[in-house]
């Protein structure tokens, strides 16, 4: 990020922005959340006064739409709402999420994002992996592998339909399942115990200056960048 591109981006000098960082210059309040927003970070990151603090907080919680006690509790049409709304930014996190793997209308909507050049990422759980059998082993019934090739059986038609539609397999613990449209993002947490739909789930929705938002998608951002591509065997588990 040059010092002109950021100056362009949020509307002020270039000279401006260079005394920001060469004389320790605090910028108004509105230019602090608009360099925040443009950097993708907290702005507490680039000004640490006890007010930015507060704010920050507040506006992190501003992000928070609502929250719903299970999974299963989501309004039915939300997900296809929120991930329909996408422009660039189309993302799923999880182990297996089978459940979407089985919806033909978001298999639809896969193809129509990618081919409106909007960013498509699958990630699921690598089948083979400690991670997904221990959380098979936490939920109760140790078949998470199996869930994950199903899913990955359910996907197949478009891994050669629609290739660039972007489909990795992560080992990382997952502490959430993420689910991101441009802005947007659903977050179901893993509780110990219980299966992903019988847990919370936080809708969110970014704002300029908060850091709650990135703080998950940023999350996205590390597994993808660890993930591998998807191998026959794995289909097969062979």
């Amino acid at each position: 990020m040059t010092i002109q591109r950021l100056a362009d981006a949020i509307g002020v000098n270039a000279k401006t922005v260079e005394r920001w960082i060469t004389q320790g210059k605090v910028p108004y309040r509105r230019h602090q959340y608009a360099v925040a927003a443009e950097l993708r970070v907290d702005v507490t990151t680039l000004w640490n006064d006890e007010r930015a603090v507060e704010t920050s907080a507040d506006l992190s919680k501003a992000e928070i739409v609502t929250v719903y006690p299970h999974r299963h509790l989501v309004p039915t049409g939300l997900w296809r709402e929120m991930y329909g709304r996408a422009e660039k930014h189309v993302d799923v996190l999880v182990y297996a999420g089978l459940w979407l793997s089985e919806d033909p209308q978001f298999h639809r909507l896969l193809k129509a994002k990618v081919e409106k050049t909007a960013q498509v990422r699958i990630l699921l759980g690598d089948p083979a992996c400690a991670a997904v059998h221990q959380r098979g082993i936490d939920e109760g019934h140790g078949i998470m592998g199996g869930k994950i090739r199903n899913a990955l059986m359910n996907y197949r038609p478009l891994f050669t339909s629609h290739p660039e539609i972007g489909f990795r397999l992560h080992d990382a613990t997952l502490y959430n399942s993420l689910f991101r449209a441009d802005d947007e993002m659903l977050v179901n947490t893993h509780v110990y115990g219980i299966g992903a739909y019988m847990a919370p789930v936080l809708h969110l929705r970014r704002l300029p200056g908060g850091g709650l938002f990135d703080t998950y998608a940023n999350s996205i951002e590390q597994t993808w960048g660890g993930a591998r591509p998807v191998a026959d065997h794995d289909l097969t588990g062979v």
